[in-house]
Formats: structure tokens, C-alpha cells, sequence
């Protein structure tokens, strides 16, 4: 059993040892569960086990010790009453979004979405019958008026991908709750550590594991976090049945990543301010963005939801593409992929990666530029980082 249970601890200290299980063996270190499958003591007991009458796994499709231990100790730190993991973070918004709705229901989503979030709830939810509308995630009066009877779901990510814009959840928690609906948040970019959505009204919170649980570029990842009765009442059958399963190895990874994930964030955090401060002004960018600094447009919203700022930051080139290419291929550290939350010091450009199946209309309404680029910041030296990024905008 875990010590965490036994008192309220801190979030180091949970990351640490939430939901540990050991075996007969007693280790210390987290078991790793490679199996499909379980033996039962007798026929009537898996007969009990199947109709769920007595606990005990049944299959890792759904049920694995180490799965167990990563999302009890997820469940911890988030304050959640229960969590289940998934493959990857897309599996983990699907499943939240399709396991509130069915045919004739509505969605209500902020516009600034992760590329695929926005298919997911644009064209996939529409094959099922599920209309949405999408807002400026800003704007409450947008959200008020977007919510008719027939809406089950409110979903945002804040802060969003890439330009880090901020959402009010409680405010817009209001507004889901007062049509019946819940609020799903997907809180990657903030991390379990600087924003605790349930204490701000939301009903559901999802996560990308691959991102900074992981932190070490290794494995694919996902959980979904709720009360056990919105587990029970709409996820548990659709995990069960539909498979999008995470991997005990997987699990164990993000399981034993966790133990760091204070301390790399805490990290990765101070370097992103440092980059953002060093740079604001340069007269090769048109803006900077960052949650930590004062010049936010949302920095009265974060100072009441955030505890600091984020491993993020964005910032947009002049001359379009062509100076954001230079920029990007001016860099000798700061490695160019689409992934974030890493370790290593990655950056990406979000109009021809992650957000290029947006029309350029669509992604101009976003402040998606075509200069803008988004920079994660990882473990390096925070003065190695900040000269990568200043050598290369002298090549702009």
C-alpha cells in the first residue's frame, strides 16, 4: 500500500510514492507486469472477476498492477479520485470527449486546439451524429452563448498550442455546469505541478504522458482524470471494450518518470523564463510570448489559476516563413521535432507541423503566424540555451 494514502503529503513526495504496489518479493523499486493475462484460483472465481463481483485483473487490455500504480499515482498528484491511462494523449481526448456524448449531443471547444483536437471534435464526433461549435476561448460571452440543452461537453486546453494563450476554467466551468454539461481541460502545457483544473471547477482532466511525464522522448502516453463516478459511468465500458490500452512497459516508464518530473519542470520552467526575458525586444521578433511574464494578455488569470509559468514559450520572427526557417536551421542545440516537455531543448513551427491542416484564415484568427515559433526548453544550461537561440536570430 502506499504511504501517500496514510497522509496528505506534498507533490514531490507523491510523485515519489503514490500508489505503490509490491509484491511477495517486497521491492523497491515498481514491478514491471508483463502480461496478458491472469490465472484464477477456480472457476467460479474468474466467473466473479468477469461480472466484477470480486476485484482482481482480468486482462491488461484494461487492468495491469503497473498500469494501476501509474494511474493511482497520477489520480495523487492531481487530486483526482480516479484516473485510466491510455496509449497516447490523442487516445486519452478521444475517449473523454466520446465517452460524454452520443448522437443529437453538442460540443463546445476554444478554437486554439492542437491540430488533431480539433479534428477529433470537428470532423470525427460529426461521423457519430455530435455537432460542435468552436469559440474564442477568451471570450466568455462566446462561451454563454455557444451552449444550447443538447450540450454534454466543454473542452479547452489552456494554456493552448502554441500561442499560450490562458482560459478562465472556473469561470467557463460555470457555464458547462449551469446546461449540465462537464468540462474536459487538457492541462499538458501547465503540468499537473502549476495548474490544478479540479480546483477551478473542471469535471475531467487529460494529459499527454508522451509530453513532460515522460520528459525523456522515450514512450507514447495518456490519462484521463475524474470522479469514480464519471470513471464508472463513462469511460470504464469504453476503455474495456474498445482497447486503446497503454502498455505495461509504457506504463512503467511514465511510472518511474514521475519520481523526476518536479525536478525536471522546475528546471525546464526557469530556463523558459530566462530565454523569454533575454529575448523579448530583439529586433528580429515581432513578440514573445510567455505565462510567466507580466506582459501576458492573460496575466491576471494566471497569477489566479497558476502556481508558475510554464516549460514553453513562443515567439514570432519577422519575415514570415522564410525568417523562421533561418531562424530554425540557425540553431546548433535546440533540436527541430513536433514533440515538447522533453529533456532536450526542442522547438517546432507550428504553420507546417502540428497546425498546417488549419487554413491560413484559420490560423491567422489563432495569432498563428507564419514567423511563429514554439520552443521547449529542456535540461541544457539555461545560458547554452539562450545563446543557441540568440546566434541563430542573428542569422535572420
Amino acid at each position: 500500500m502506499s504511504t501517500s494514502n496514510e497522509k496528505n503529503y506534498r507533490p514531490e513526495t507523491k510523485l515519489v510514492h503514490a500508489g505503490t504496489l509490491r509484491s511477495q518479493f517486497n521491492e523497491m523499486s515498481e514491478a514491471l507486469f508483463l502480461t496478458q493475462g491472469y490465472r484464477y484460483e477456480s472457476a467460479e472465481d474468474c466467473e466473479l472477476r468477469f461480472s466484477g463481483k470480486i476485484p482482481g485483473y482480468v486482462y491488461s487490455r484494461y487492468s495491469n498492477p503497473t498500469m494501476d500504480m501509474f494511474e493511482q499515482r497520477m489520480a495523487a498528484l492531481e487530486g483526482a479520485e480516479a484516473a485510466r491511462s491510455t496509449s497516447t494523449g490523442m487516445a486519452a481526448v478521444t475517449t473523454a470527449l466520446m465517452g460524454l456524448v452520443k448522437q443529437g449531443d453538442h460540443v463546445v471547444a476554444a478554437k486554439a486546439l492542437f491540430g488533431s483536437c480539433r479534428w477529433v471534435i470537428e470532423e470525427w464526433l460529426a461521423r457519430f451524429g455530435v455537432s460542435s461549435t468552436l469559440v474564442d476561448g477568451k471570450d466568455l460571452d462566446a462561451w454563454k452563448k455557444a451552449v444550447r440543452k443538447e450540450t454534454k461537453a466543454l473542452f479547452m486546453e489552456t494554456p493552448t498550442n502554441p500561442t499560450l494563450e490562458v482560459y478562465d476554467i472556473q469561470a467557463v466551468a460555470d457555464i458547462a455546469h449551469s446546461v449540465g454539461a462537464k468540462l474536459v481541460v487538457d492541462n499538458v502545457f501547465a503540468t499537473p505541478l502549476y495548474q490544478s483544473p479540479f480546483k477551478h471547477g473542471a469535471d475531467v482532466v487529460v494529459y499527454s504522458a508522451t509530453k513532460h511525464i515522460d520528459g525523456q522522448g522515450r514512450v507514447l502516453g495518456g490519462v484521463i482524470l475524474a470522479s469514480q463516478k464519471i470513471i464508472t459511468d463513462h469511460y470504464h465500458q469504453l476503455l474495456r471494450q474498445t482497447g486503446p490500452s497503454l502498455s505495461p512497459f509504457n506504463a512503467w516508464v511514465l511510472l518511474k518518470a514521475l519520481e523526476t518530473l518536479s525536478v525536471r519542470v522546475a528546471q525546464q520552467t526557469k530556463t523558459a523564463g530566462a530565454v523569454a526575458d533575454a529575448i523579448a525586444g530583439h529586433e528580429k521578433l515581432a513578440r514573445v510570448i510567455y505565462p510567466g511574464r507580466a506582459d501576458h494578455p492573460q496575466a491576471d488569470i494566471i497569477k489566479k489559476q497558476m502556481t508558475a509559468g510554464s516549460t514553453l514559450c513562443s515567439l514570432e520572427v519577422k519575415g514570415g516563413k522564410e525568417g523562421a526557417f533561418r531562424f530554425l536551421n540557425g540553431l546548433s542545440l535546440i533540436g527541430i521535432t513536433n514533440n515538447l516537455g522533453d529533456a532536450k531543448s526542442l522547438i517546432t513551427h507550428p504553420m507546417t507541423t502540428t497546425h498546417q491542416r488549419l487554413t491560413p484564415d484559420q490560423r491567422a484568427e489563432l495569432g498563428i503566424g507564419d514567423g511563429l515559433v514554439r520552443l521547449s526548453c529542456g535540461l541544457e544550461h539555461q545560458d547554452d540555451v539562450i545563446e543557441d537561440v540568440l546566434t541563430a536570430l542573428d542569422k535572420v
